[in-house]
């Protein structure tokens, strides 16, 4: 089981980390009574942080299971999108540039 967080390159780091933070905090309290969470949260839950442009985050909309995250400092621009923790992910996911 894995959670993936997608962050726009464009996104500053100091921003870029606070988003993931709260990418994982947001999933786990939408998500927190389906039994992928439980099952998640057993374990080691494994989170995988990526960065992606401005296409891709938006092609990633397509996926099921999501939040969004906004940055009020950023004039609530979106800088994140975070996905319920699942144990298959669709191909795009093995192809996203891990943040560095």
């Amino acid at each position: 089981m894995k959670m993936y967080i997608l962050i726009k390159d464009s996104i500053p780091t100091s921003f870029a980390v606070l988003a993931a933070a709260h990418a994982s905090l947001a999933v786990y309290l939408q998500f927190k009574d389906t039994p992928e969470v439980h099952e998640w949260i057993s374990g080691v839950f494994y989170k995988t942080v990526c960065q992606v442009n401005d296409k891709e985050f938006e092609k990633a909309k397509q996926f099921d299971d999501y939040v969004v995250l906004t940055e009020s400092a950023l004039d609530n621009q979106e800088v994140a999108i975070a996905f319920k923790p699942r144990k298959e992910w669709a191909k795009p996911f093995r192809f996203y540039k891990l943040y560095p």
